[in-house]
């Protein structure tokens, strides 16, 4: 590839070699000037994009305002979700404040049971932005180093040199559980197919390594010291979404806290914003499980994986959603310059607009300012909260009837921003 300052200066000397004559003075300047803007332009380029989270105060909206935005998203909504299958719940505010907010649909197809406000949906992956910020708030209470490496908390963890910040930026290369624990391993085997040329057949078997069982977070640790499956990475090489990341940073929260995940979340981050109908479902929740729904309206049965929290098993409604976005917002739970610190994009190996801070995604479009959101999907639940900071608005959408329309629904916050958001988003 050429480089256009290397040409630019080369031919800056040229000039002043062959040409004395004071007139060609203005045209070295110029050169100049365009080298050094060259120069800037580079390194502004090579720069990260950071996003500065602010105390927000909310203006308060009138009755007019708030009808006028209701009126817009009805219309999108029927079309977008309702007309699609939605069953779920869903909310948006603006300035802190609800505009739009409906249940559609059954939270229990058995007994034909309708939702309503205070029933929880399983947020997904969702569940990972409330253990990064809880790790974060640990952080500035001075009880752990994101610098630490895993080996702190787990003396046998057989993966050396992995820090906290690489867990909550997928910046670790570990494998991840929800593969390695039900793994199999592949038999190659021949056969004639029917024009009697001989073809290879790959089957899957048992490794005699699989799990049984409900599985916990200390199971995946102890898997991990006992079996060590193969790394994706070194350490911070690349970016990796992974779960075990997560599964990780739970127990690390648990050895820190000396309080076991599921009630430290309840008596320190859900009871303290007000979230009542929030909390982390574990191996003690089994018997009351209520399911989430395929398509077309089968239930999910428990599996052994259920049970593994940090990455996902948060439960959560749109009302106490709105509550965390609030909080977050408002810089009660975190402080602006740690939340910041939090979108600071983390995965630079590929050009994109998209990219992952420290338990948030974010779509740098330049198109709606920056948008912070976070995605979910377990078995039946598909879930959406997104955050547009330049419009201090937010679209929460929980689904426990599996619908990929959920996540194309994001194109409701047209509403807000004027403009039609169409670009995709990480699931």
């Amino acid at each position: 590839m050429i480089n256009v300052n290397t040409v630019f200066y080369t031919l800056y000397l040229r000039l002043l070699k062959l040409y004395r004559m004071r007139k060609l003075l203005l045209l070295s300047s110029i050169f100049s000037c365009f080298i050094s803007s060259c120069q800037s332009q580079q390194e502004t380029k090579n720069q990260p994009v950071t996003i500065q989270a602010e105390t927000f105060h909310f203006n308060p909206l009138t009755p007019e305002q708030k009808k006028a935005y209701a009126d817009a998203i009805a219309p999108l909504y029927k079309k977008d979700l309702l007309d699609k299958g939605f069953n779920g719940a869903i909310l948006m505010a603006k300035n802190g404040e609800v505009v739009f907010e409906d249940y559609h649909g059954y939270y229990n197809f058995k007994n034909n049971e309708k939702l309503t406000p205070d029933d929880p949906f399983h947020l997904a992956s969702i569940s990972k932005t409330f253990t990064a910020m809880t790790l974060l708030r640990l952080w500035e209470q001075g009880r752990i180093n994101l610098n630490d490496t895993l080996q702190k908390f787990f003396p046998q963890f057989p993966y050396q040199n992995i820090t906290i910040t690489e867990l909550l930026s997928h910046r670790s290369g570990l494998p991840n559980y929800v593969y390695f624990m039900d793994e199999k391993k592949a038999v190659v085997t021949y056969t004639r197919n029917k024009r009697g040329r001989r073809v290879k057949v790959v089957h899957f078997v048992a490794s005699g390594n699989e799990v049984k069982g409900f599985q916990t977070n200390e199971d995946v640790l102890n898997y991990m010291i006992k079996y060590k499956p193969a790394i994706l990475a070194l350490p911070n090489k690349t970016f990796h979404y992974c779960n075990t990341n997560y599964a990780l940073l739970a127990l690390i929260i648990e050895r820190v806290t000396h309080i076991p995940f599921p009630q430290y979340m309840k008596d320190s981050v859900f009871n303290v914003l007000g979230m009542k109908h929030t909390f982390v479902f574990n191996i003690a929740d089994t018997a009351n499980y209520v399911p989430s729904y395929q398509a077309n309206k089968a239930p999910f049965k428990l599996e052994k994986l259920d049970c593994i929290y940090g990455d996902k098993n948060v439960y959560s409604t749109v009302r106490d959603m709105l509550l965390w976005d609030r909080a977050l917002y408002e810089g009660t739970f975190v402080r602006p310059q740690t939340l910041s610190m939090a979108f600071e994009p983390q995965s630079h190996e590929t050009r994109s607009n998209h990219n992952y801070g420290l338990g948030w995604r974010m779509l740098l479009d330049g198109t709606n300012g920056p948008i912070i959101y976070h995605n979910g999907w377990w078995h039946g639940n598909n879930t959406v909260f997104t955050r547009l900071i330049n419009d201090t608005a937010t679209l929460i959408i929980l689904g426990n009837k599996y619908n990929r329309n959920i996540y194309s629904a994001r194109k409701l916050t047209s509403v807000f921003s004027g403009t039609s958001d169409t670009s995709r988003v990480e699931e």
